[in-house]
């Protein structure tokens, strides 16, 4: 029990900007219970944007407006960590060099074109969907939703993708993992699942997602890294985003958990 709780801070500790001045033993049993946390971090995270879009709509503010403050808080309670991957994947892929090329460009510490433009309209359609999805009223466990089954596909990759080399943060996390690790940070989305049915059809988007994701790095890059678990997470979020304003956009059924 105490390395579970030791795992829980530790994951909010990495994954949000929450202050918790606990010092926690770095060793494999706590950073196996902090990636099973992931996704209850994600619906952690989830929860206060719901409280601040339920506050913002009884004191009656625009969508506009509560679409980026949601936004703003959203990258706020994570520090942006996962951004950075984002950058600079985009920046390698971008860059149209070989292999070796790449990686270099990845590890340098400046940000590209490629990077800003990447980070640029990422923050742009996620701006854009959360006030359509807003202004549309939808239920707002999708909100909730959407961070927890994006920092599940974070750890899925994680877990059942080789690193591409035997260094770096996400390889000494990996060490300490094994498939059995996935099912047990599924469990807090079951359980989100016995109150919002439709849940299920997300997560199957999500599983969809890891696939592509996984199959494109190793073809790419032999293997992944820490950048490429945050950007997975970050698209994992967009894409949810995208089909979910899709369903409520051109669905002429109840969406689903209605």
């Amino acid at each position: 029990m105490k390395d579970a709780l030791f795992g829980l801070v530790l994951a909010l500790q990495f994954l949000t900007r929450i202050p918790l001045p606990v010092a926690c033993p770095w060793t494999p049993a706590t950073r196996r219970w902090a990636i099973r946390a992931y996704p209850l971090v994600g619906l952690l995270i989830g929860s206060v944007l719901v409280l601040n879009a339920l506050l913002l709509n009884f004191i009656g503010a625009p969508t506009p407006i509560t679409a980026l403050l949601l936004l703003s808080l959203w990258v706020a309670l994570s520090g942006g960590l996962h951004l950075d991957g984002v950058m600079d994947l985009a920046d390698a892929l971008g860059s149209n060099q070989p292999l070796e090329r790449r990686w270099e460009i990845m590890k340098d510490a400046q940000i590209g074109s490629f990077g800003i433009l990447a980070l640029l309209f990422l923050m742009a359609w996620k701006g854009v969907l959360l006030w359509a999805l807003l202004a549309y009223q939808a239920p707002l466990w999708w909100l909730l939703a959407v961070p927890a089954l994006g920092r599940f596909a974070g750890v899925a990759l994680l877990v059942l993708t080789p690193c591409a080399q035997s260094k770096g943060l996400a390889w000494s996390w990996q060490q300490s993992l094994s498939p059995r690790d996935v099912g047990y940070a599924l469990l807090p989305l079951l359980l989100l699942v016995v109150v919002f049915p439709g849940l299920i059809a997300w997560g199957l988007v999500i599983v969809v997602w890891v696939a592509f994701a996984r199959k494109a790095l190793l073809r790419l890059f032999n293997g992944i890294n820490g950048d490429m678990v945050g950007a997975t997470i970050e698209g994992g979020e967009l894409w949810l985003l995208v089909l979910m304003w899709s369903w409520w956009q051109f669905a002429t059924v109840s969406p689903p958990g209605i």
